[in-house]
C-alpha cells in the first residue's frame, strides 16, 4: 500500500492509534502526478489502476505504466496547444476515461483543472469562464455539451478541445516529460461548489490535497490492494475526487468507472456491480434507496465487502434495509468540496445508522454555538475545524477571487463549514442541516433531516424536503414537501396520518404543520435538494392563518386546504 510512505505507522492498534499517528507526512514540493502515479509505475508497472466501461459494452483496463505514459503524451498535447503552468481549462469529460489521463497531465504541467458536470447549461459555463478567466476547454463530443459551450463562448477568443481530440493525439505525442516545478501551496485542483444557498463558489485545492484522501480511502473506505472500487460520481464533482482516484491509488486499490448517458437506472446498476465483481461501494443515500426497492436476488452481490455513504446524511431504515440485503454495514462519512472526509465511521468504530461516525486523523472537529462557544453533548452547534495546529492536510487554501468569503469561513481560529450537528455521550457526530436549514419554531431547534428520516419510513412517502415557512404564532411552523409513492393521493386523511406518524415517532413539537404535495422537488444539477427556494417560495406567499394545512393534491391538480391536527 503506498499510503503508509506517507504515515508514520504500518499499523494502527485502535481508533485513539490512528488519531494521534494517523495524519498524512507531506513532502516538500508534492506532486501526486510524478510522486504517486509515476513511482507506483517504476516499481509495479502491470498493477492496475483503472477498469473502464461505458453503456455501449466498450472496456478498457489501464495499467499504473499506461496512466504514466499517456499523462505524458497528454501534457506534451496540452504543450503544443499552448496551455501552459497557471492556465486553467473547464473539463466537460462526463466519465470518460480522457479524464484521468489528463488530469494526471495537468497535474504534472502546474495546469489548473476545472473539473465541470455535463449538465450545466450555457449560462452556468458563462459563469464560470468570467469567474475563472478561463482560455481553454477541453470537452466530451456528445452534442448537447458542445452546443451549450459553443453558447456559452459566442465569440469570446477560448480555445476548445474535444476529447476526441485528445484521444487521437496521444498515440503521435512523446511520452516522456521533463518534471515542472510545483509548490505545495500551488493551486492544483479548482471545484466550483453546488450553490445551494447563493452563487456557486471557486475552491481552490493545493498540491497536498491528494495526501487528505489517505483518510478517505484508507481509514473510511478500508481500501487495500486488490480491492475494485466503484464510486458513483460524475468526472464534475469533488465526489469524484474522494472517490475515484487519488486516495484509492495511493490504498492499492484498482478504480472501476462506468460510464453511461443520462440517468442510471437501479437495474443496471446492480448488473454492472454483479457482473465486475466491484468489491467496494460508495454513493449518496439517494442511490441506496433505489437499490433496496430492486429485486436483489436477481445479481450476484456477494464480491461487495465495503460500502460507504455520504453526499447528505442517511436514513436508518436504508441502513438496515441494506444490511439485510447484502449482510454488508454501510459507513458514513461527512465532509465538503472544501474538504477531504472530516467525519466517518472507520474500521475501529461500529457504525451507528444515521451517524457520521467521529473525526479523522488529523481534524479536530469541534461545535460551536452562536457565539463561537463550544456546546454541551446533545445540543447543537455548528461543525467547525480546530486550526490551532494548523490546517489539515486536505483542507482547501481558499476561495479563488474571493477573499471576503474566505475570511468568512476562515475566522477566529476555525474553519466554519456552515453545518450543524450534535455529539452524542459516545462521541458520534449527527447531521442536523446547514445553518440555513435549521427550524426555529416555538423556541425550538429543529433538525430537517430528523423529519424527514422519520417520514421517508412512511410507505406513502417517496421523497421529502423539510423546511420552516412563516407563522405568524411560531415564528417558523415545520413544513414538509412531499412526492408520493405510486399509487398514493394527497388527500386531507393522509395529511393527518403523516401528522400522527410523526408525532408518534418523535417529539410532537416535530411533526409537520404543513405539508404540501408536489411532483418533483428542486434539486441542484448535483441532487441536492434547493430547500433555500422553498423558503423563498413560501416568504413570498400569504401568511399561514393558524394551523392551516395546505394540501396540493397533483392527481387531480387542484389545491385544497384542510384543518392540521391542532
Amino acid at each position: 500500500m503506498f499510503a503508509l510512505r506517507f504515515l508514520k505507522k504500518n499499523k494502527f492498534d485502535n481508533y485513539a492509534d490512528y488519531i494521534e499517528n494517523g495524519q498524512p507526512i507531506v513532502p516538500e514540493n508534492f506532486n501526486f502526478a510524478y510522486d504517486v502515479i509515476d513511482v507506483i509505475a517504476r516499481e509495479t508497472p502491470d498493477k492496475p489502476a483503472i477498469l473502464w466501461t461505458n453503456d455501449n459494452g466498450e472496456r478498457k483496463t489501464f495499467s499504473f505504466r499506461d496512466l504514466s505514459e499517456l499523462s505524458n503524451a497528454a501534457a506534451n498535447f496540452l504543450l503544443s496547444r499552448g496551455i501552459k503552468r497557471g492556465d486553467a481549462v473547464l473539463l466537460f469529460l462526463r466519465r470518460r476515461w480522457e479524464y484521468w489521463v489528463l488530469m494526471m497531465a495537468m497535474h504534472k504541467l502546474g495546469v489548473i483543472p476545472i473539473p465541470s458536470t455535463n449538465q450545466l447549461k450555457a449560462h452556468d459555463i458563462e459563469y464560470r469562464i468570467k469567474t475563472a478567466d478561463v482560455k481553454n476547454i477541453i470537452a466530451f463530443d456528445d452534442g448537447y455539451i458542445m452546443d451549450e459551450i459553443k453558447k456559452s463562448i459566442g465569440d469570446q477568443n477560448i480555445q476548445l478541445i474535444s476529447n476526441v481530440d485528445v484521444a487521437n493525439a496521444l498515440d503521435h505525442m512523446p511520452r516522456t516529460l521533463d518534471r515542472v516545478a510545483t509548490n505545495n501551496h500551488d493551486t492544483m485542483v479548482l471545484y466550483f461548489t453546488s450553490g445551494t444557498t447563493d452563487m456557486p463558489k471557486m475552491v481552490a485545492h493545493n498540491f497536498t490535497y491528494p495526501l487528505g484522501h489517505i483518510n478517505t480511502a484508507v481509514f473510511w473506505q478500508r481500501l487495500t490492494d486488490g480491492d475494485l472500487h466503484f464510486t458513483l460520481s460524475e468526472s464534475g464533482w469533488a465526489k469524484c475526487s474522494w472517490g475515484k482516484m487519488y486516495g484509492q491509488w495511493l490504498a492499492g486499490a484498482t478504480v472501476f468507472i462506468y460510464d453511461f448517458g443520462g440517468k442510471f437506472p437501479a437495474f443496471d446498476l446492480l448488473r454492472v456491480l454483479s457482473e465486475n465483481r466491484v468489491t467496494s461501494f460508495c454513493a449518496p443515500p439517494t442511490v441506496y434507496k433505489m437499490l433496496i426497492r430492486e429485486d436483489t436476488s436477481k445479481y450476484d452481490l456477494s464480491a461487495i465487502k465495503k460500502a460507504d455513504i455520504a453526499g447528505e446524511a442517511l436514513n436508518p431504515e436504508v441502513y438496515e434495509r441494506f444490511l439485510k440485503l447484502t449482510g454488508v454495514k454501510l459507513h458514513e462519512g461527512f465532509g465538503q468540496t472544501e474538504t477531504c472526509v472530516m467525519l466517518f465511521t472507520n474500521q475501529w468504530i461500529e457504525p451507528k445508522p444515521g451517524s457520521m461516525g467521529m473525526p479523522a486523523a488529523g481534524w479536530d472537529v469541534q461545535l460551536l454555538d452562536e457565539r463561537g462557544r463550544p456546546v454541551t453533548d446533545g445540543e447543537v452547534g455548528e461543525i467547525c475545524v480546530n486550526l490551532a495546529s494548523g490546517k489539515p492536510v486536505g483542507l482547501f487554501e481558499k476561495y479563488h477571487k474571493n477573499d471576503k468569503q474566505t475570511a468568512f469561513s476562515y475566522r477566529d481560529g476555525y474553519y466554519h463549514t456552515g453545518d450543524v450537528a450534535y455529539r452524542d455521550a459516545d462521541g458520534y457526530f449527527w447531521f442536523v442541516g446547514r445553518n440555513d436549514d435549521l427550524i426555529k419554531s416555538s423556541g425550538y431547534r429543529i433538525s430537517p433531516f430528523e423529519v424527514e428520516s422519520v417520514l421517508l419510513e412512511h410507505p406513502a412517502v417517496r421523497e421529502v424536503a423539510v423546511t420552516g415557512t412563516p407563522d405568524a404564532v411560531r415564528g417558523m411552523a415545520v413544513k414538509a414537501t412531499i412526492v408520493l409513492n405510486k399509487y398514493f393521493h394527497g388527500t386531507d386523511a393522509l395529511v393527518r396520518q403523516l401528522q400522527e406518524h410523526v408525532k408518534q415517532r418523535t417529539a410532537p413539537y416535530k411533526y409537520p404543520r404543513v405539508i404540501e404535495f408536489v411532483d418533483t422537488l428542486p434539486m441542484t444539477i448535483s441532487g441536492k435538494i434547493k430547500r433555500a427556494l422553498i423558503r423563498r417560495l413560501d416568504s413570498a406567499k400569504s401568511t399561514i392563518e393558524g394551523a392551516k394545512t395546505t394540501v396540493i393534491d397533483t392527481t387531480k391538480n387542484v389545491i385544497s386546504k384542510a384543518k392540521g391536527a391542532k
